[in-house]
C-alpha cells in the first residue's frame, strides 16, 4: 500500500530542500539542490530563477516516480521580499533581483517624502526604511524606470506564490508575503497602503487569499492539491501557533534572533520602529509584532576575539556549562548594558580565562535580548518564551533567559524543519486522515 505523503519545497537562497512527509509528520524523502547564482542587468548577482523552475519540476518528476508514495498535496515555502514579474502568459519579464541590490536613494526618498516622510510611511506599513527588502518598492522602480517592462507586466507576485503558480497555474497573493516588510499594507486600515493605489500598482497584484488556500493542480489527471506558498518566517511560527493557544513569544535564533509574538497587535511606536522593530503577518492575515537583535553575528564575532586572546579554538565554547559563582561574580552591583556592542569595549584581560570570558558575554548577550524581546511584550500576560535555533542549546543563555525572565517559563524548543512542517501542517486537512500530532515540538524547560 502507497504511503500517503506532502511534497513541501523549502526555497533558501543557499539551500533549495524538497520534504516528503507522511501523516505522522516524519520526513520519509528528502532531495537538496544547490546551484550558481546569475547576475542580472547591472551585473548584481540573482538568483537563477530558469534553474529554480526546472529544479522544481524536476523534483516532482522524481518523486512521482517513487511507487511508495502516493502524494496527496504539494506546498512551498521560501525567503520573502522577492517579486517575480509575470506576462500575460505567465513567464518572468526581469531577473529576480536580489533584495540587497541598491536602491535609489532619491526614488526612495520621493515615495517617503509623498507619504508623509520616511516616519509616518514607515509606521503605517510597519516597515522600516530598508531599500530593495520593501520589496513594494522594488516594484516602484519598475514602474518608474522601465515604464516598457511595466507596460507588459500582468501580475508581481512574490516568490512562494511564483513557485506554487508554477504547478497550480493558479496567480494570487498571499498574507504571509505582503506583510514582511514589504512596505504596500497599512496595518492600521487592513488594506493596501495609499501611495499602492494611487500609483496604479495595486492593479499589477494578484488577488489575496489566506495562506491556508488551496488549489487543484494545473496537469490534466492530476488529484493533488497544491498551497498559495508561505513566506519562511511566518511558515516557521505555524506549529507553535497549531499547538500552543495562551499568549506565547518565539524567538527564532540563528544569524538574527527574531523575537516574534502573535499575540500583541498594538500598533507600533516611533520608539520601537527605531529599535528595529516591525510586523509580520500570520497565515490568517493577523499581525505577528517582531523584534530583530544580530546577536548571532555578533556571537561569532566575540567568540573568536575571545578565541584569539585566550589562544584557544572557538569549537571550546560549544559544550561550556553555565558556572553560578562566575555568573554571580561578574554580575555582583553591575549595571549591564541592553546595547548588543557594549560587550565589543569590554577588556579581555580583565577576566581569568576564555571560560570567565564567555560567561562575561553571554551576561551582555542576554541583556541584549531582553531588551529586544521586551519591545514586543504585550498587555496579554505572556505565559511561555520559546527559543528555537542555534542559542536554544546554549546552556549559559537559556538559563540567564529563564533568570531574567522570572515569571514567564522559558522553553528550548527543537523541531527538525520548522519552516517545511509549517508549510505542511496549514494544508493538513487537504492531505492527512489523522489528527495534527501534538509531539512535533521538542521542550526543554529552563528552571528562573
Amino acid at each position: 500500500m502507497r504511503t500517503p505523503v506532502v511534497a513541501i519545497f523549502d526555497v533558501g537562497k543557499t539551500n533549495k530542500k524538497l520534504f516528503l512527509f507522511d501523516e505522522h509528520y516524519d520526513i520519509v524523502f528528502e532531495r537538496s539542490a544547490r546551484f550558481l547564482e546569475t547576475v542580472d542587468e547591472d551585473g548584481d548577482p540573482c538568483e537563477n530563477l530558469e534553474s529554480l523552475r526546472l529544479s522544481v519540476f524536476d523534483s516532482l518528476h522524481e518523486v512521482f516516480r517513487l511507487d511508495q508514495f502516493d502524494i496527496k498535496a504539494i506546498n512551498f515555502t521560501s525567503y520573502g521580499a522577492s517579486f517575480v514579474y509575470l506576462d500575460e502568459s505567465g513567464r518572468p519579464l526581469t531577473p529576480l533581483y536580489n533584495y540587497l541590490k541598491a536602491y535609489p536613494k532619491e526614488l526612495e526618498e520621493s515615495l517617503h517624502n509623498t507619504y508623509g516622510g520616511i516616519e509616518g510611511f514607515s509606521l503605517a506599513t510597519a516597515s522600516p526604511a530598508l531599500g530593495s527588502l520593501n520589496s513594494g518598492l522594488q516594484l516602484y522602480r519598475i514602474q518608474q524606470e522601465k515604464p516598457e517592462v511595466y507596460e507588459k507586466l500582468k501580475y508581481a507576485v512574490h516568490l512562494p506564490q511564483y513557485l506554487s503558480f508554477l504547478v497550480s497555474g493558479q496567480v494570487y497573493s498571499d498574507m504571509t508575503s505582503i506583510g514582511c516588510h514589504t512596505a504596500l499594507w497599512d496595518f492600521a486600515k487592513k488594506a493596501y497602503h495609499q501611495w499602492v493605489k494611487e500609483t496604479g500598482i495595486e492593479s499589477k497584484l494578484a488577488p489575496i487569499v489566506k495562506g491556508d488556500e488551496v488549489f487543484s493542480a494545473a496537469f490534466p489527471g492530476s488529484t493533488y492539491k497544491v498551497g498559495v506558498g508561505l513566506h519562511d518566517s511566518s511558515s516557521a511560527l505555524i506549529p507553535y501557533l497549531l499547538n500552543f493557544h495562551e499568549p506565547f513569544i518565539l524567538i527564532s535564533t540563528g544569524t538574527w534572533c527574531i523575537s516574534l509574538n502573535p499575540f500583541n497587535d498594538e500598533n507600533l511606536t516611533k520608539e520601537e520602529l527605531e529599535k528595529d522593530c516591525l510586523f509580520y503577518m500570520t497565515y490568517a492575515g493577523t499581525p505577528v509584532k517582531a523584534s530583530r537583535l544580530f546577536a548571532g553575528y555578533e556571537h561569532e564575532v566575540q567568540t573568536k576575539r575571545i578565541a584569539e586572546h585566550f589562544q584557544v579554538t572557538t569549537g571550546r565554547f560549544k559544550h561550556i556549562e553555565i558556572d553560578w559563582k562566575i555568573i554571580e561574580k561578574l554580575s555582583a552591583g553591575k549595571e549591564i548594558p541592553a546595547n548588543l556592542d557594549a560587550f565589543g569595549q569590554v577588556d579581555l584581560s580583565s577576566f581569568a580565562d576564555y571560560v570567565e570570558a564567555y560567561h562575561a558575554f553571554i551576561i551582555y548577550l542576554v541583556a541584549a535580548q531582553v531588551a529586544s524581546t521586551r519591545l514586543i511584550l504585550a498587555k496579554k500576560r505572556i505565559k511561555r518564551i520559546f527559543v528555537d535555533g542555534g542559542f536554544s542549546k546554549n546552556n549559559i543563555f537559556m538559563n540567564l533567559l529563564a533568570k531574567t525572565f522570572g515569571n514567564i517559563e522559558i522553553y528550548a524548543a527543537s523541531m527538525a524543519q520548522a519552516t517545511a512542517i509549517g508549510a505542511a501542517l496549514v494544508i493538513h486537512n487537504e492531505w492527512n486522515t489523522q489528527p495534527v500530532p501534538s509531539d512535533i515540538i521538542e521542550l526543554r524547560y529552563y528552571r528562573a
